[in-house]
């Protein structure tokens, strides 16, 4: 059977106030099949067919993210979009990738560690004496900005400057892209012609950090261009910021509504790396991502044809029972399960999955320890579940 056929059958979770909703929705259309039709195309639900459609060359990254869908195909936003590594693919893709991989190796992420663990430190000693915090806004929010921005060598007094671009660029993933699109270039000019100003002073005065390194990469005698060199930057900048944030507000969440696991963590805090597999796996911050299909491919019985959006559900693969015992429990002390997709999978698994699960590792370490007895104290509304998701705010206590 084709894309279209009626058998398939209907998932529409965009409206779904929190993600138990949206899994509730998730888990009642996969019992009919591994596909289902979602709003924007066929859904894959299972991980086998998930994590076929991410490594599959026959699937490729749709130009331009999601704007074509909601009738963007040219001008300044369009050209952002189509230019950057995140859309690209084949042999434009790799050239980048392999001009950067080597800073985004764990052992350069590893030497982050250290100063990730401070930063998280002070976080929390500013609400110590008060025991009480909103997560969102106190903690996850202003945590993964200046580790990235550490990272690229931005100094101190600048790092407020990239939260705020960070929060208007990554409404480009959201499904409300027309109506944000003077926020999102205004941001997206701003950074730029920051990094821009970067550039010429590492020209002059190269320094140990990731935009020298950059500009450095050398691979069979090619280089990144300004503009490669400028566009990689503001996408590494925003890919490392707001996903971490939004990752770490979700699993303190989790926690807060399993405070046994919380105290399993505090006693025996070797498991944190463990734990953050777990909440990822369970409470991902993006559900899906998208590919179209280079060619006509049969899925599970049913064909998608040739330019079809295809939606790879990674929080659906992540649940999967036959893959996964139990798998709406949390158990951190979870072993030998396969490795969960919130990641990603193929040529454009996340560049920096090695900073990210040192920043979140750090995180619950020191949170663990020093937020002793953690509960959520008022309501924890949830952004849309489409894009990068993730709680509005969570407000809690903590002994």
């Amino acid at each position: 059977m084709t894309v279209i056929a009626t058998e398939l059958p209907t998932l529409d979770y965009e409206h779904a106030r929190t993600p138990d909703e949206a899994h509730e929705l998730i888990r009642q259309a996969r019992r009919h099949g591994p596909i289902a039709m979602g709003p924007h195309g066929p859904e894959v639900l299972s991980y086998d067919l998930v994590r076929t459609v991410l490594r599959d060359d026959r699937f490729v990254m749709p130009k331009g993210f999601a704007l074509a869908a909601q009738g963007i195909t040219s001008g300044e936003l369009w050209d952002i979009a189509t230019r950057g590594l995140l859309t690209l693919d084949g042999e434009a893709h790799q050239r980048q990738r392999r001009l950067v991989s080597k800073a985004f190796a764990p052992k350069a992420a590893g030497c982050l560690r250290g100063f990730c663990a401070e930063v998280i430190t002070e976080l929390i000693d500013r609400r110590a004496e008060a025991g009480r915090c909103d997560i969102v806004a106190d903690i996850a929010r202003p945590y993964p900005v200046p580790v990235i921005c550490a990272l690229l060598g931005i100094p101190r007094q600048d790092w407020h400057l990239l939260s705020d671009w960070a929060d208007d660029i990554f409404k480009f993933f959201d499904w409300n892209v027309v109506n944000d699109a003077p926020d999102i270039l205004r941001a997206w000019q701003e950074l730029e012609a920051f990094l821009d100003d970067m550039v010429d002073l590492r020209r002059k005065a190269p320094a140990d950090d990731l935009l020298s390194e950059m500009m450095r990469a050398e691979a069979d005698g090619d280089r990144l261009t300004r503009d490669e060199l400028l566009s990689l930057s503001s996408s590494l900048l925003m890919a490392g910021t707001d996903t971490t944030r939004n990752q770490l507000a979700a699993a303190v969440q989790v926690f807060c509504e399993r405070p046994d696991q919380w105290r399993l963590l505090a006693e025996h805090p070797q498991l944190a790396a463990r734990a953050v597999e777990e909440v990822m796996r369970y409470s991902p911050v993006i559900f899906t991502t998208m590919r179209v299909a280079r060619h006509d491919v049969e899925l599970a019985g049913v064909t998608i044809p040739a330019g079809s959006v295809v939606m790879a559900n990674l929080a659906a693969a992540n649940r999967d029972p036959a893959v996964y015992d139990m798998p709406d429990r949390c158990d951190i002390t979870r072993d030998g399960a396969p490795a969960m997709l919130t990641f990603g999978g193929g040529i454009h698994y996340c560049l920096g999955t090695h900073l990210a699960r040192i920043e979140l590792v750090e995180a619950l370490t020191a949170m663990t320890q020093r937020m002793p007895d953690i509960r959520s104290v008022g309501p924890i509304p949830w952004k849309p579940i489409t894009g990068i998701t993730g709680p509005v705010s969570l407000p809690i206590e903590f002994g």
